[in-house]
């Protein structure tokens, strides 16, 4: 825009006579003049500057570079930043300012892309390369502000659409403004913590669900991932997305201990507390690929701990990819489960592998090598069984692609023993829960369901080719079930959601309520409890209606012939039975039989032709309805608009009262004289 410097434009006036061959060479040259240094604002930036934006309406500058921290500048202000933005794990190298919707789109040389808050420059989402499904080398970004969508190019084109979450209806009852990601039972305090993405932490009295603290920001601007708590129950261990582990002392919100790998800081996605030997020990997992165990010592008083040197098997034979789960089975096994679906048994004692399992494919599903996911995401020890040894039962539970379950034995050979779907739907079972004598399985999948399934006999003997019976099922939430935890000395079940909700259910599915809500329960009267009711959301969700039973009823095809008899069996038996439960008298006309028999015909006709669309679909069957046969049989008639024959009245009785008329039938007739008699 030119110099507006006034000296230098008195300075270049004067001059305007003087050497002017001088500045036509350079006007040919094209040379670039030295602006004045009043002109110039020098933004002083530790490593560099990668990439930039800046907003003419929020009047905001935005820089970020290789020390992976993004800058919020007043341009007139360049000697301090109003804001930083630290979240990135990497090199910053796209930055757009989105005004109309007030936020910040940044994406990192590791394919990670994070949405900010402009105004309180809060990270409100983070989307890693796995989850997006953006692989290879960045190449450029750009944000489309019609359709709110992110444009990335790397190996490919991949569009990353944003999505506002709606607000929440206010007669809903939450328990955390942001999804539910974990939550636990301390029996010590009879607490029950739940963690949310926001890196909140509240702690609600079990007995009568009123909320008696909260504490936030645990984990930065990342998630916590996971929770749980050491021997005693008076500290709580949780995990984060920023790779940390951290002990609280949750009482107060006090952080005691930070657990830190000194290799770059990946996610963790599970953690256990265990006790090997009298020994006390952390062990937590995640996208290093490694069991990194962090031993207890209570006369450390240092902040930082570091992990014990890594098991030589998990280095050379270990996972090759991301360890999504862990779970332990006293005195001594420890299991793992990762992203490609492989599962290893270890022995904590002797850091060896002790199993190596393969999650079987679903038959229904073809596996295109990247388009099936294999993960295996829930584990879960059926310890009873596991503590004698026996080769020949199943001691361990998992979940796999498909909604599928699986049992499976680990001693004398390890191998599969059963695999079946408990939910409909094929959902993706995303929480398992055991009772103590490993009587019953409690599994919990992504639509909120709850199935309950007999397993005191399952898989004792070898493999089982049927599921195991399913004692009930219920719908706890409408998304996807987190967190599913059994009190047992209490008979209740602890459950959380994405729904932002945490709920206490009776075992065999009463609704007890939602902690956070106005009216509180007591736990040792059921009358206080919200039994009689359901969760508004779940009763007004779709998915919670039941199916129709005509698309439910079980019909063979590709066999008409036998299908016509088989409905005539049917017709002949309702007939039967209507005529047998109708308490109406039968028809004594031989008209009346006839029509009965067309309208037989016609009411097998109209079912054979219901019937005959649903032959090439695949139904599932249901056990059929106890309702009465009669109302099983109901038929309809069609009735005819024709008036019956009248005689026409005699006149002459009408006396002078026209109002006194008696019309007489002639067995009133017949019967005048026997009155008259007596």
């Amino acid at each position: 825009m030119g110099t507006t410097n006034v000296k230098q434009k008195l300075e270049e006036i004067r001059n305007a006579g003087k050497d002017i061959s001088t500045r036509k060479g350079q006007a040919a040259l094209a040379l670039p003049q030295k602006p004045a240094e009043c002109n110039q604002t020098i933004f002083c930036i530790y490593k560099g500057v990668k990439v930039f934006s800046f907003c003419k309406r929020k009047n905001l500058l935005l820089t970020g570079g290789m020390d992976r921290i993004i800058r919020v500048w007043n341009p007139y202000l360049p000697g301090k930043p109003t804001g930083m933005l630290r979240s990135h794990t990497a090199p910053v190298i796209y930055i757009h300012i989105s005004s109309e919707d007030n936020k910040v789109f940044s994406m990192s040389t590791d394919n990670t892309v994070k949405i900010w808050d402009l105004e309180t420059h809060s990270c409100l989402f983070t989307a890693s390369s796995k989850a997006s499904g953006i692989k290879g080398e960045l190449t450029t970004c750009l944000y489309l502000p019609g359709p709110r969508a992110l444009c990335v190019a790397t190996d490919a084109m991949a569009f990353l659409h944003l999505k506002l979450r709606s607000a929440p209806d206010p007669h809903l009852v939450l328990s955390h403004r942001e999804p539910v990601v974990c939550c636990r039972y301390n029996p010590t305090f009879r607490h029950v913590v739940s963690c949310c993405e926001a890196s909140m932490v509240k702690v609600w009295d079990f007995e009568t669900g009123r909320q008696l603290s909260e504490f936030w920001g645990t984990h930065g601007n990342t998630s916590i991932t996971c929770l749980t708590f050491d021997s005693s129950g008076r500290r709580l261990i949780t995990g984060g997305r920023d790779g940390c582990v951290k002990i609280w002392s949750y009482n107060n919100g006090h952080c005691l201990h930070t657990l830190q790998n000194d290799e770059k800081q990946t996610e963790v996605c599970d953690c256990t507390y265990m006790e090997v030997n009298q020994n006390r020990c952390i062990i937590a997992v995640g996208w290093d690929r490694r069991i990194n165990m962090y031993f207890d010592i209570s006369r450390d008083f240092h902040h930082f701990w570091k992990p014990q040197p890594c098991w030589q098997d998990d280095l050379n034979h270990g996972h090759k990819e991301d360890i999504l789960c862990v779970a332990q089975c006293p005195p001594f096994l420890l299991a793992t489960s990762s992203f490609d679906g492989e599962i290893i048994v270890w022995n904590v004692i002797s850091g060896h592998m002790y199993c190596k399992l393969n999650t079987p494919s679903p038959l229904d599903v073809v596996d295109h090598r990247e388009g099936l996911d294999r993960s295996v995401s829930r584990l879960a020890f059926l310890k009873t069984r596991a503590a004698k040894l026996d080769p020949a039962a199943a001691s361990l539970i998992t979940n796999g692609p498909g909604g599928s379950v699986t049992f499976w034995k680990l001693f004398s050979g390890a191998g599969l023993i059963a695999n079946f779907t408990p939910s409909r739907g094929k959902a993706q079972v995303s929480s398992i829960a055991v009772t103590t004598g490993d009587t019953l399985t409690y599994l919990a999948d992504q639509q909120g369901f709850v199935h309950v399934c007999d397993i005191q006999e399952y898989g004792l003997q070898g493999p089982e080719l049927q599921a195991p019976k399913t004692v009930t099922f219920w719908r706890a939430h409408t998304s996807m079930v987190t967190s599913l935890e059994l009190i047992e000395e209490e008979n209740i079940v602890l459950s959380s959601s994405l729904d932002c909700t945490v709920r206490l259910w009776s075992k065999d599915g009463a609704y007890i309520g939602t902690f956070g809500q106005n009216n509180p329960w007591d736990i040792f009267t059921p009358a206080s409890w919200s039994h009689l009711g359901v969760p508004f959301e779940i009763l007004a969700d779709p998915q919670s209606m039941p199916a129709p039973l005509v698309l439910e009823t079980d019909i063979p095809t590709g066999n008409s012939e036998g299908q016509e008899e088989q409905d005539n069996r049917r017709e002949e038996k309702a007939w039967s039975e209507t005529k047998n439960t109708s308490n109406l008298p039968s028809p004594e006309d031989s008209i009346v039989e006839a029509e009965a028999k067309e309208d037989k015909s016609r009411w097998s006709a109209c079912c054979h032709d219901r019937l005959l669309p649903a032959q090439n679909k695949p139904c599932r069957k249901v056990p059929e309805p106890k309702w009465p046969s009669i109302y099983q049989t109901l038929r309809c008639h069609e009735v005819a608009c024709v008036s019956a024959p009248r005689e026409k009245p005699d006149l002459s009785i009408i006396g002078s009262d026209l109002f006194d008329v008696n019309f007489l039938t002639k067995e009133k007739e017949a019967e005048l004289p026997r009155r008259k008699e007596y």
